[in-house]
């Protein structure tokens, strides 16, 4: 009984630690872009895309995948990738496709890049460290993978970078200067290129999906491999490389699980009759690999055996064994119930373990007492498979066709299935994996591989993937003895309420595209109300709530609402409380602290407060003039699609400002970029020859190609509009010259969204949500 007590204890342990654990979060951002408009095809990303969409799957990360993106298409899928990302153990991205590098920084390039004029790249390409330095605001860890190292495709060679005209390297990638805790793996060395090989996988993508899966691998290790497959298969001309600031050991497929089996089972064995079946379960793994068992503790009152064989000692048998369990007890003198004790290991295929104990009930099954109990214990068993049976229909019946609405952005839900099998012996498998999104328990995410016991199933839970309202399906193969039933549950993402009535348009933590604040209804605030106190830790909806309030006049209460959610970590918050302060309605009006605001904000990556901080850095308004760190700020969120900012861009260029030159055709690429987000000021310059002629005199327009591409529309004339009591928390103000020298102003008291273009001769009526096409 010493080794009863012993194993017990260890199973003490064991339950202790596994209650303490937690399921990593991570996600993959996966890229492939091959059908490009003004390139001859890629042989290689879009399969490559799909098997590495995969492989993060297998290993439990929420995958996004996109294929063939325009720059549009990656603006709207980045920043949705991006909230899912917000407090992320581990966030990948790993593109296939087109890139090269200019004056050491690196582009990616969507399908739709011509990439002819020298301002096109910041309009048209995908700047490397912009998507780095966003994610490291989001999220612990950063992994950028990259089989991007192809010869520059386009003819044009030199491109602004920020103030300066740049050579564009001929070939490779640069080397990436990484923040801590990030890695940055290429499929070739710096400068070098990459090849397509002659598979329909390039060699890095496909060493990649081989060697990535390998269980308890550090990715360090599985680059490594990585790195010497791509050397044989190209015979030495492809080295992948990779930069690491890592500080903590990343594994992408952890196999630390042990493997699942009731810890403590009670059965009675007869003496004296000759060997009796122990009718043990079989162990499970989790993450669906092989399981060994090993005997630790033999019982001393009898033999145990199996296939009619004696086991010793530390003898290891597989798992499926287990099952087959026999014990012969000799006959015990008297009637008396004596007590013995089998103690076994179970292992799995990467170092797990769990401790199991039998409790042995030893009876005399001789003499007609013994007949009896023999009976006894059959008409038991015979019982048990039918329970068992009908334990299994039941348990495929509550799961079966139910439809669960699963909110999206609140966390993992619950899924509360009230499974009503809760016999040892049953276990499910997974024979289907939801497409999106991620099935965890509260210590481990689940992968398309795994199985659990009985007792995990009421605690499974579904994180929806933001961005997707598809629903999704999840298989499972109930199992117990040799009997088997399949079920399927169905789980349908849904959006809350408040979201859809006061998510704000470019808001990286939001889930929704968002609308503008003169959009908000009348309903948002009790909506949002609900929201909060449904989830009260969620920063989001105390946000919104505050957007909410404001838009209805109450702004002591929005106030207080924003800066709750500021204190939870909500950025967008920070952005806000800035935008009120400055108006200085309902406080006293203080630049100073909202520009602390923006500054904080701006550093955590938000577009609104990019805007308005690089704004306030290039014109030196109350702060010492930093005309570069502004124009990059400004860049970087033009580059999330802020129109704001890319309005701002296109007034600099097209006017010249604090030692930026004019230069019509920069300034025409930014109007264009507006144009394409339907920005109505931009529409309204690039459909009216007399705007244009005005705005950008030295223009080299290339009529024929551009203007046969607008679809020139009636613009009304302005219209003035009531002043609203409350500054907006949305779109940072914006002001501007038209060129002629008439002034160019959309803003409002308080910074927030621009919803009328008041200038002279403006052309244009920008009441219309222009964030909003997300």
């Amino acid at each position: 009984m010493s080794r009863l007590c012993v194993f017990l204890a260890a199973l003490i342990l064991v339950t202790l630690t596994t209650l303490e654990a937690s399921a990593d979060r991570k996600v993959a951002f996966v890229i492939g872009n091959s059908e490009y408009r003004e390139l001859p095809a890629l042989k290689n990303p879009d399969k490559d895309a799909g098997d590495i969409a995969n492989t993060f799957r297998t290993a439990g990360f929420d995958v996004f995948v996109a294929k063939d993106l325009t720059r549009l298409q990656f603006e709207v899928r980045f920043r949705t990738y991006l909230a899912a990302a917000d407090g992320a153990d581990l966030a990948v991205v790993y593109y296939s496709g087109h890139g090269f590098q200019i004056g050491g920084e690196n582009f990616l390039i969507p399908v739709d890049a011509t990439l002819k004029d020298a301002a096109d790249v910041e309009v048209q390409a995908i700047k490397l460290d912009d998507m780095l330095q966003q994610l490291r605001s989001k999220s612990k860890i950063q992994v950028i993978i990259l089989d991007a190292c192809r010869n520059n495709p386009f003819p044009r060679k030199n491109y602004w970078l920020r103030d300066q005209l740049i050579v564009a390297s001929g070939s490779g990638l640069a080397q990436v200067k990484g923040s801590e805790n990030a890695l940055i793996a290429f499929a070739t060395e710096p400068g070098a290129v990459a090849y397509d090989g002659r598979g329909n996988l390039s060699p890095f993508s496909s060493a990649f999906s081989r060697r990535a899966l390998a269980p308890n691998q550090e990715i360090r290790a599985v680059m490594a491999a990585v790195r010497r497959d791509v050397v044989k298969a190209t015979g030495g001309k492809q080295v992948p490389w990779e930069n690491s600031s890592l500080l903590d050991d990343v594994f992408l497929m952890p196999r630390a699980n042990r493997p699942a089996l009731p810890p403590v089972l009670e059965k009675i064995v007869p003496s004296g009759i000759g060997p009796v079946a122990l009718d043990l379960p079989a162990p499970v793994d989790v993450d669906g690999g092989a399981v060994s068992v090993s005997i630790e503790s033999l019982p001393a009152l009898g033999r145990l055996t199996l296939d009619g064989k004696p086991l010793a000692m530390g003898e290891r048998i597989e798992g499926t064994d287990l099952p087959r369990l026999r014990m012969d007890a000799p006959e015990l003198a008297g009637w008396q119930e004596q007590v013995d004790t089998l103690a076994y290991t179970t292992h799995n295929e990467w170092g797990g373990e769990s401790q199991g104990v039998l409790l042995l009930r030893i009876r005399n099954g001789a003499g007609a007492e013994g007949k009896q109990l023999m009976a006894s214990i059959a008409a038991e068993q015979k019982q048990a498979v039918v329970e068992r049976g009908i334990r299994i229909a039941g348990a495929a019946e509550a799961i079966e066709n139910r439809d669960i609405e699963i909110p999206v952005g609140v966390g993992p839900i619950p899924l509360k299935l009230d499974f009503p099998a809760k016999d040892p012996s049953i276990s499910l498998r997974l024979a289907s994996y939801p497409a999106t999104g991620t099935l965890s328990l509260p210590d481990r995410i689940l992968s398309p591989q795994s199985s659990l016991m009985a007792d995990d199933v009421d605690k499974l839970r579904y994180e929806a993937q933001i961005g997707s309202a598809t629903p999704v399906e999840i298989g499972f193969q109930i199992r117990a003895d040799n009997a088997s039933k399949q079920a399927t549950l169905k789980l349908s993402p849904s959006v809350d309420p408040c979201d859809r009535a006061a998510g704000e348009p470019l808001d990286l933590q939001g889930v929704v595209p968002g609308r503008l604040a003169n959009e908000i209804g009348d309903d948002a605030v009790e909506l949002c109300q609900a929201s909060v106190k449904t989830y009260p830790e969620i920063a989001r909806f105390h946000y919104q709530l505050g957007r909410a309030l404001l838009a209805s006049g109450k702004v002591n209460e929005a106030r207080q609402a924003i800066q709750q959610a500021a204190d939870k970590g909500y950025v967008r918050a920070a952005f806000a409380l800035g935008s009120i302060v400055s108006s200085g309605i309902g406080t006293v009006a203080d630049p100073k602290q909202a520009n602390r605001f923006y500054s904080e904000a701006s550093e955590k990556g938000d577009p609104y407060a990019m805007t308005a901080w690089g704004r306030t850095l290039f014109n030196g308004r109350g702060v010492q003039r930093d005309a570069a760190k502004g124009l990059d700020l400004l860049l970087k969120s033009a580059a999330m699609g802020h129109i704001d900012a890319i309005n701002d861009l296109a007034s600099i260029f097209m006017e010249g400002r604090n030692g930026v030159p004019a230069d019509p055709d920069r300034a025409l690429a930014f109007f264009r970029a507006g144009m394409e987000r339907q920005e109505m000021y931009s529409l309204g310059v690039l459909s009216t020859p007399k705007r244009v002629a005005l705005a950008i005199p030295a223009c080299k327009v290339r009529p024929p190609k551009i203007i046969t591409k607008i679809k020139v529309v009636p613009i009304p004339a302005p219209r003035p509009k009531a002043p609203k009591p409350v500054p907006q928390t949305g779109r940072a103000a914006w002001s501007g010259n038209n060129g002629d020298g008439s002034e160019r102003r959309a803003s409002n008291p308080g910074g927030g969204e621009n919803t009328s273009s008041e200038g002279t001769d403006s052309g244009t009526d920008t009441d219309t949500n222009t964030d909003s096409n997300l």
